[in-house]
């Protein structure tokens, strides 16, 4: 057995060690947002976060990620309820055929989360390993340029509502 942080959940898979996670995440876990494209880790369908970076899951083990934080974009949101990177590439409509998206919005997220304010050159160049063959790159780019300005926004929201407060 092998213990794994899935989108916040503990799970044991008794999958083999040497098991792709998207194979784990796609059949144990019935999570199908990330996509078998090449299996080769070089189109990025399969794009998660392994703690905080983007990772090829058609290329990680399972053994090597035991006990650390998986974040499939499954985690990020619902339906109902998206989360803001999510919320971004509706908005801007960045979707076409919608393969390759999940990996995006998730190698998005884990620049956003380590980079506050990347530029323009930053952004295509974390989103580069990621094959859109749809041809919907300037509105890939201007969704990850929505979300970055919706979380500023909400820290700076956040902030003036604690300093309204006194606190």
């Amino acid at each position: 057995m092998i213990s794994l942080l899935v989108n916040g959940r503990a799970v044991e898979v008794d999958d083999d060690p040497g098991t792709p996670l998207l194979y784990v995440l796609r059949g144990t876990l019935q999570l199908n947002g990330a996509k078998f494209g090449c299996g080769l880790g070089q189109c990025g369908a399969c794009t998660v976060m392994v703690d905080d970076a983007a990772v090829f899951s058609c290329q990680t083990p399972i053994a090597d990620i035991a006990g650390r934080r998986v974040t499939t974009v499954e985690g990020l949101g619902t339906r109902q309820h998206p989360g803001v990177m999510q919320q971004a590439f509706i908005d801007e409509q960045a979707a076409q055929c919608g393969y390759c998206i999940a990996g995006m919005i998730m190698r998005a997220q884990a620049l956003v989360g380590r980079s506050a304010s990347p530029t323009d050159d930053e952004i295509r160049a974390a989103l580069e390993p990621n094959l859109c063959r749809c041809g919907t790159h300037s509105r890939i780019l201007n969704a990850v340029r929505r979300a970055v300005r919706a979380r500023q926004a909400a820290k700076a929201d956040a902030a003036s509502s604690v300093g309204a407060r006194g606190g």
